[in-house]
């Protein structure tokens, strides 16, 4: 063959939906098929899903994947290829694999060699590395195909160079993180200079569980120029059209579709992340608790970009110390979204409670314990609508919050999802301004502006006892996210964020907030991951834990 047109599919599979996700495959399949192309290339596992986990253990899961895997290669019988992931067991051991599918039958398979054990992966204890890398013969054409963690490193890639691989294809499982793009493609750029050979780089999208997949396939010439990328964060088949001119294949530019950076990557994957968290696991909608701050205010937002107002349940509960600007803002916000807002003041319950604790209380003064006491009176009141009428309740916490222990177990952490679990404060604020004045692809949200001013602009605040300001308790957000930042996603030392003009006493306090707050953490619900290190699986701490770069005995920091 000296021409070749490959199509490269970008689908959202489902974890364990062998069925629909080879409907979803065979569609796309049989769409590219019929604009003409040669070899249809899908995604990491996507016949199983990504990442599988440990139903992949299953003999039975095992036995069906690859029994779909046999039956969806009929469809190849008078038609292109395709080139599809799923694991694959043979002769004691389980792979994670690519299969070439060429005239109704599994003409290839080929296992991940190099298996990733960091961050959100721990491919290790669930499957084994393939042996020698070896390249695909597909009707004269030798592909290089290799899965996700191979084009990480050289060494695969030199394996295909060296059996005489003429065009590279990776498969990929490759979740969403802030700049995670840009290194892609640089490392993909790395292998295509380092083999003079093109390259394809297929990825999933959509979101599974705490993960969000962006897509966005793309192509590299053999001088590592970008020649194709398709639309991130949506299902799209790509066709790409390659000549061979005197033994080196070239891909003729198509579009090139820019990747979203910034603000709207990380909002993208919120409402990526909710909007199949939701449907995949079949709810009918979410309900919220809508306090009149900035939290609760752009979780209501992303809820109705990701679901529609319709399937959105906002409630007010105010009590003694819910101040009628608080009261204002939630309705407008409300209103300026389109959905359902109900208004439950809490103090008959506190007084309740109040009175039930009277004699057990007797003695004491006020303290915290009364303030989260109206935090679990508000957790209460919406899983009871959640439980009546069936939609998920959506926590509204950040990461800046979690990471200091600043929210209440069973009280505001109530919840079955939390949009905002991964996303520091200060980009709380900063998303929620960006929102105002755009409205990204495929929100189903009203365009303008949906966030009263007032809701960014005001100090934030819980609402517990009177005058209550977050920076009582804490730092200002834009220290704290800095000291958080350099503690979580860094590892710093106590002394090097000193370094950077930290007070020393603060960084000591939130280090030692930081480490405690993990039995909370271990305890709320899950959230799409956003940063290089989201709490659970990127940064698995103990809870018991007397480990302190630095330590506090009353107001003085001792090394």
């Amino acid at each position: 063959m000296n021409q070749l047109k490959i199509a490269l599919a970008t689908l959202n599979p489902t974890v364990g939906d062998l069925s629909g996700n080879s409907q979803k495959i065979e569609a796309a399949y049989r769409a590219a098929a019929g604009d003409g192309a040669d070899l249809v290339v899908f995604s990491e596992l996507c016949l199983i899903g990504y990442p599988p986990e440990d139903i992949v253990l299953k003999g039975a899961f095992q036995k069906a994947a690859m029994d779909q895997a046999r039956e969806l290669a009929l469809a190849t019988t008078d038609g292109p290829g395709m080139l599809i992931g799923c694991c694959w067991y043979n002769d004691g051991v389980l792979y994670n694999a690519a299969l070439l599918l060429d005239q109704g039958r599994i003409a290839e398979v080929r296992a991940k060699c190099d298996l990733p054990n960091y961050g959100v992966f721990d491919e290790i204890r669930i499957f084994q590395p393939g042996p020698h890398a070896r390249c695909m013969e597909y009707r004269g054409v030798a592909l290089g195909v290799m899965i996700c963690e191979d084009m990480w490193k050289p060494g695969v890639s030199a394996m295909l160079k060296a059996e005489g691989a003429e065009l590279l294809i990776v498969l990929n499982g490759s979740p969403f993180e802030q700049d995670k793009y840009p290194e892609r493609q640089k490392l993909a750029t790395l292998r295509v200079r380092e083999t003079s050979l093109p390259l394809i780089y297929v990825n999933q999208v959509g979101g599974q569980d705490e993960l969000a997949f962006d897509g966005g396939a793309f192509v590299l010439n053999r001088e590592g120029g970008l020649v194709a990328r398709s639309e991130s964060w949506r299902e799209t088949t790509l066709l790409t059209t390659w000549t061979r001119e005197t033994d080196v294949w070239a891909c003729a530019e198509t579009d090139i579709h820019p990747a979203p950076g910034g603000y709207e990557a990380l909002y993208q994957a919120m409402v990526t992340g909710l909007r199949d968290y939701v449907h995949k696991n079949r709810f009918p909608g979410v309900v919220l608790g809508m306090s009149g701050g900035i939290d609760s205010a752009l979780s209501a937002v992303v809820a109705v970009d990701a679901l529609g107002a319709e399937n959105v349940h906002l409630v007010m509960m105010p009590s003694k110390y819910t101040s009628e600007e608080s009261l204002l803002d939630a309705a407008i916000c409300a209103e300026w979204l389109g959905a359902r807002i109900d208004n439950i003041p809490i103090d008959p319950a506190v007084q309740a409670f109040g009175q039930m604790l009277v004699g057990q209380f007797a003695g004491t003064e006020e303290d915290t314990t009364e303030e989260n006491l109206q935090s679990r009176i508000r957790g209460v009141t919406l899983m009871a609508i959640s439980n009546k009428f069936g939609h998920m309740l959506l926590t509204t916490g950040n990461k800046s919050e979690m990471s200091v222990g600043y929210a209440t177990l069973y009280g505001d952490m109530c919840g079955g999802y939390s949009v905002l679990k991964d996303l520091y404060k200060t980009d709380v604020f900063g998303i929620s301004e960006w929102r105002n004045v755009n409205h990204p692809a495929g929100s189903l949200g009203p365009k303008g502006q949906v966030m009263p001013q007032n809701i960014i602009s005001k100090p934030p605040t819980a609402e517990l006892r009177p005058d209550q300001k977050d920076e009582d308790s804490l730092p200002p957000y834009e220290v704290l996210d800095d000291i958080l930042q350099c503690l979580i996603e860094q590892e710093m030392h106590v002394d090097e964020i000193v370094e950077r003009g930290h007070d020393f006493d603060t960084v000591a306090r939130i280090e030692h907030l930081l480490y405690i707050a993990e039995y909370k953490r271990r305890q709320a619900p899950p959230g799409v991951k956003l940063t290089r290190r989201n709490f659970g699986r990127d940064r698995r701490y103990p809870i018991t834990n007397g480990f302190r770069n630095a330590r506090l005995k009353g107001s003085k920091a001792e090394t």
